[in-house]
């Protein structure tokens, strides 16, 4: 069980805590066993070899990681619950549905980009590509800013970039080199400014602006179809500008956060800029020790629902037991103190 900070609201539906449910055997079961990027500089001169991680190593990492992370615009994750007896391993996310009737209006969309830039600087500062911005994994919190969530695909990297090899992510959100036969690898935080582009299309316009049920004629179309802008509603030139440079289908010459951040739409022509990376930015390193410890294990996920029903009622009776089985047995037993009376002393 994994419990976020903040709760949904607004277009994003409402929902103060999620869960998303994953299988350990299904991870256990995925293609190869990921590993991490190879050593670089002194470790890489030693011939140190990678430690090959397995899918729950990765999660486990994933968690230590986001237990550590702490913005305004990154979700907080609270608490991760593990019972070993059972398959599932419970997190959460929340869900907005795309395609919409009620897009954001073009100011409210630049609102809450505006907190979207901050969080994917401050991942990318972390050396972490999300690789799934989407407006379904974006919380809008109590206060009023969007946080990011979601990092079931993300990667770590080292160096200045991720440069990547394997696709990842939502279909209608991947970015065109992601499918393209030519390219071996690509930069990760390109991959992350396009995904960002088509969720800002997402946010003005309810919509993604390639569109197709068939995964094949989807890909071309990512791959060589031009962005069109529907006629309603009107958007101002720096936005169609700015999401155009987003949507650029050369990752050499598509535009970067530090330049989004600057961007005359993002900043209202530079009245309204956004704070400096060392503003809002600061390391987090997390250790083997953390990375182990980054799950509490649980006897049983069903007793710790109880002993929480428990606590709330400041009882150690079954909070779901009959009033009339109750009743019944304390009659039984009229000299026996009440659970409750022993709790409260």
């Amino acid at each position: 069980m994994l419990m976020l900070q903040g709760s949904l609201t607004n277009s994003f539906s409402t929902l103060s805590q999620a869960m998303k449910v994953v299988s350990k055997k299904r991870l256990m079961k995925q293609c190869g066993f990921p590993r991490r990027p190879p050593p670089r500089g002194p470790k890489a001169a030693q011939g140190e070899q990678p430690k090959i991680l397995g899918p729950l190593e990765r999660v486990y990492q994933e968690i230590a990681i986001l237990k550590k992370l702490d913005h305004l615009n990154i979700v907080k994750l609270v608490e991760v619950l593990d019972d070993p007896a059972e398959d599932n391993l419970h997190m959460g996310i929340p869900v907005m549905e795309v395609p919409t009737d009620n897009p954001f209006s073009e100011e409210q969309s630049r609102l809450y980009f505006r907190d979207i830039i901050l969080g994917i600087e401050y991942l990318h500062y972390q050396k972490i590509v999300h690789r799934d911005i989407k407006p379904s994994n974006l919380l809008l919190g109590d206060d009023g800013h969007v946080k990011i969530a979601d990092f079931g695909v993300s990667n770590q990297f080292e160096g200045s970039d991720a440069m990547l090899s394997s696709t990842a992510g939502t279909p209608a959100f991947m970015a065109p080199e992601t499918l393209s036969d030519k390219r071996k690898s690509f930069s990760g935080k390109a991959l992350d400014v396009w995904a960002m582009g088509v969720t800002l299309y997402c946010f003005v316009f309810g919509k993604c602006p390639f569109i197709d049920e068939y995964i094949l004629a989807l890909h071309n179309k990512i791959r060589s179809k031009c962005v069109e802008f529907p006629e309603s509603p009107n958007i101002s030139e720096e936005l169609r500008t700015l999401i155009l440079r987003m949507l650029d289908k050369n990752p050499d010459t598509r535009i970067t956060i530090p330049e989004i951040k600057v961007d005359p739409w993002v900043t209202q022509g530079g009245t309204d800029p956004l704070p400096l990376e060392e503003e809002h930015c600061s390391a987090v390193e997390v250790t083997e020790e953390e990375i182990q410890n980054s799950v509490k294990y649980v006897p049983s996920l069903s007793a710790v629902i109880l002993v929480k029903a428990m606590l709330r009622k400041r009882s150690f009776s079954n909070p779901f037991e009959c009033p009339s089985r109750r009743e019944e047995r304390s009659m039984s037993a009229p000299g026996f103190q009440s659970a409750e009376d022993c709790y409260l002393r």
